[in-house]
């Protein structure tokens, strides 16, 4: 019975940390196995955190950018406008 509870003790912490750790290096890696398989039509400009449960994104889609914002409940168009060039949009950042 000592040696299953000592087995339990250690092993358990054990898988709970390596869980942890795939979770956070999958969260690490995302998207970089899928990059550069086919152009992409959305682009994210520029993200900006309200809350922790909020959060302004500016979008690019087919010439134009698109403020939304996300949440919980989804997104929400907030803004519409056309893109800026190139150059003036690295600059803004």
């Amino acid at each position: 019975m000592f040696w299953y509870v000592l087995k339990l003790l250690v092993l358990l912490p054990l898988i709970g940390g390596l869980a942890w750790a795939s979770l956070k290096f999958a969260k690490r890696m995302e998207g970089r196995f899928m990059a550069g398989s086919a152009p992409k039509s959305v682009r994210i400009i520029e993200t900006q955190m309200l809350s922790p449960t909020l959060r302004l994104a500016v979008l690019e889609f087919h010439g134009r950018e698109i403020l939304v914002s996300a949440g919980k409940n989804g997104l929400v168009r907030l803004a519409e406008a056309p893109a800026r060039p190139k150059a003036e949009a690295e600059d803004a950042q």
